[in-house]
């Protein structure tokens, strides 16, 4: 079975919101990119070996933050990062509905860092739509430390699959997961919201 065919599988078998976003995204932080791009030194910062993230960021019920949901490869203290919803790239795949290829983010001066650890090289976004509206649910993200690994291949691919989650997230009640998990989050103090700087 092809990682794609995983993928489907994964998606279309899901009983629970959060585990079918958290089982794709780590089974694509795993093979989308181009693993050489790590080998070459002048795609990383000096002394830094390569390492790649993922995770979905879906709009909250007020619609002013995007909340951090199934995430591969973050600090386990933002398991409940959340970001503005109109900030940054992830603020204007929201705002348009596109998905967004950013090759090497040296180069693109609007690019934010929200992962604590390090500034990615290289991202891709793809918009979770919502059936019938122009409209999204959120989107999912890859991102890797190392420049240059991400091309409109693996943008193609992620949108793709992005189409699936999002049927499924919808199939799943992830809007009403959603609402409460991100009101939990707050009663609790456990979500870190990163500001518009």
């Amino acid at each position: 079975m092809s990682y794609l065919d995983e993928a489907r599988h994964l998606v279309a078998t899901a009983t629970d919101p959060e585990g079918m976003i958290q089982a794709l995204m780590a089974l694509l932080r795993g093979h989308l990119g181009d693993p050489a791009a790590g080998q070459e030194p002048s795609n990383l910062p000096d002394g830094c070996s390569d390492f790649r993230v993922s995770g979905g960021f879906f709009l909250t019920p007020d619609a002013t933050q995007l909340m951090l949901v199934g995430n591969s490869g973050f600090p386990a203290d933002q398991e409940r990062l959340s970001i503005p919803s109109d900030g940054g790239d992830p603020g204007r795949v929201i705002a348009t509905a596109r998905p967004l290829l950013l090759a090497d983010t040296r180069g693109h001066d609007g690019f934010r860092q929200y992962l604590k650890t390090a500034r990615m090289g290289s991202a891709i976004y793809a918009p979770l739509p919502r059936g019938g509206e122009d409209k999204v649910y959120g989107l999912i993200i890859v991102a890797a430390l190392a420049a240059n690994s991400f091309n409109e291949e693996d943008l193609a691919v992620l949108g793709a699959l992005a189409l699936d989650a999002a049927a499924r997230w919808e199939a799943l009640d992830g809007p009403l997961w959603l609402a409460e998990e991100y009101h939990a989050a707050d009663a609790a103090g456990r979500r870190y919201v990163v500001g518009t700087k």
